[in-house]
């Protein structure tokens, strides 16, 4: 009866169970087919359970922390006032420790929540009364969810307890490093076939061959296997789905082009305007008393739209460094009308804003914008960074015409050999490319890392050399998961 109890606990939000009746209801066979002998043998039943797997990767914390927490730690962005401040001012400054971060808790157990819906779909799929392909399109889709969990917890916290089943005692050791990397291109290589192509997915944000080949495109990039990361990049592309073209970029963002529609989405954080699920960027992004803005005049502000004391905001020399004919910058706040109809300039100190994801149609904190996880820009930025870091010489032909697809979009003139003759100076010139082209995408800090740039770059803009250290590559394991698993041990320079 255990059993059946968690089963029937993880469907509760689709049955609107709570938590109190549960005992009550074991008391009784259920006359549905939610009933403990076929929970999970019927398609409505394992569906269910996939799509709380789902509901926990998607919605795992709010967009905003998705973005900020990996940007202002970064030559990017910064944030001041309102209580978001505490917490990320800590992330700014390099002071975070075990005692003082709780956004680590926001990453962990939404994961390892997905984790375990998706280990028990693949646990019971095979018994499921439907047809072959029906079963294999499921367990994959909860295989690539799983693997996808390990790729965000690996960033964020290095090699992880690896639980791929119920039946794993609770004390767990962090697997090897290498053990992780091999689990999750494993479980995303294997799964591929039996997931459908772009586009013929049953509802927008569900796993399809591109997306899928996507998460394990950058997982490759991000751990440097280079040769495998720009094949995974040019499987996607091969699919000739995707696209840089469909859109401008300034209209890449808006709500009416979000869906299945956009092809320069891969994989996003679905939101919409309302409470619970809403995209709360712009609610910090706004500075005080705005009105209007002339660089999106298209956004016409309400007074029933949010505007936190918290603002999330952009480094002036960050936004200096794109070129004033960058189309990137027309989604960039560099002054606005207040309500006194006053003009303020917003671009020096560090003020500028990025408002990447305006709606009209905001609903307090909440717009509908979707939040991109993977975009096809990044694919073709993505193995061009791994064909150059395989070459032995120069950057190969091939780099710039994929960074190119890029720039065209953005306004600017191709870059050619003669910009960037060298290996590193074409690393240089991709990094400063990724760095425009994803502003409030949750990017810069792992692409720092990568480039080898996140401490010297910190230490750069003013953070001591005594805070900005090596140790600070992962963020500390919560320690609610250290006292509760006696076999996973903290990171490196944390107590």
């Amino acid at each position: 009866m255990k059993k059946i109890y968690r089963y029937i606990s993880v469907v509760a939000i689709a049955l609107s169970l709570g938590f109190s009746s549960c005992e009550r209801l074991l008391d009784v066979t259920p006359n549905s087919e939610f009933a403990p002998g076929n929970v999970l043998t019927s398609e409505k039943g394992i569906t269910t359970l996939l799509f709380s797997a789902y509901a926990h990767q998607q919605t795992q914390q709010n967009s905003r922390f998705v973005i900020n927490n990996s940007e202002v730690c970064t030559d990017m962005a910064l944030n001041s006032g309102g209580a978001e401040n505490g917490q990320l001012i800590h992330i700014m400054n390099f002071t975070w420790d075990t005692g003082v971060l709780s956004f680590q808790g926001d990453v962990w157990a939404p994961n390892y929540r997905c984790i375990r819906d998706a280990n028990d779909v693949v646990a019971n799929v095979d018994q499921l009364n439907a047809n072959e392909e029906t079963k294999k399109k499921i367990k994959a889709e909860a295989r690539v969810l799983r693997a996808q969990a390990y790729a965000i917890l690996y960033n964020w916290f290095g090699p992880v307890p690896l639980r791929t089943s119920t039946s794993q005692p609770g004390d767990l050791a962090r697997a090897t490093d290498d053990e992780m990397k091999i689990f999750v291109e494993t479980e995303i290589m294997e799964s591929i076939p039996d997931l459908p192509n772009p586009g013929r997915e049953e509802t927008f944000g569900r796993l399809n061959k591109g997306n899928a080949t996507g998460i394990l495109a950058k997982f490759l990039l991000n751990t440097k296997q280079w040769q495998k990361a720009a094949d995974a990049c040019k499987a996607v592309m091969d699919l000739n789905y995707y696209t840089t073209t469909q859109h401008e970029f300034k209209d890449l963002f808006k709500v009416e082009n979000k869906g299945i529609d956009n092809r320069e989405m891969l994989l996003v954080l679905p939101c919409r305007n309302e409470v619970d699920f809403g995209n709360w960027f712009m609610a910090g992004a706004l500075p005080a008393g705005f009105k209007s803005t002339p660089q999106v005049p298209d956004f016409v502000y309400q007074s029933t739209m949010a505007n936190f004391a918290t603002q999330y905001r952009l480094r002036t020399d960050f936004v200096n460094s794109l070129a004033a004919n960058d189309k990137r910058r027309s989604l960039i706040c560099t002054s606005y009308i207040n309500n006194s109809n006053a003009t303020v300039n917003l671009l020096n100190g560090d003020n500028a804003r990025s408002f990447k994801y305006w709606d009209n149609n905001t609903v307090g904190n909440n717009s509908g914008n979707d939040v991109p996880i993977i975009r096809y820009a990044d694919i073709l930025l993505s193995r061009a960074e791994a064909l150059n870091e395989l070459a032995a010489g120069t950057p190969p032909v091939e780099c710039f015409s994929l960074i190119n697809q890029v720039r065209t979009r953005a306004g600017l003139p191709n870059l050619s050999l003669t910009d960037t003759p060298t290996k590193e100076s074409f690393r240089e010139a991709i990094f400063r490319e990724r760095g425009w082209e994803f502003i409030s995408e949750g990017k810069r800090r792992e692409d720092l890392i990568r480039q080898g740039t996140f401490v010297s770059s910190a230490i750069a803009r003013g953070v001591s050399s005594d805070l900005a250290t090596t140790d600070k590559l992962l963020f500390p394991i919560p320690q609610s998961e250290i006292e509760a698993n006696k076999l996973c041990t903290q990171n490196p320079g944390y107590n």
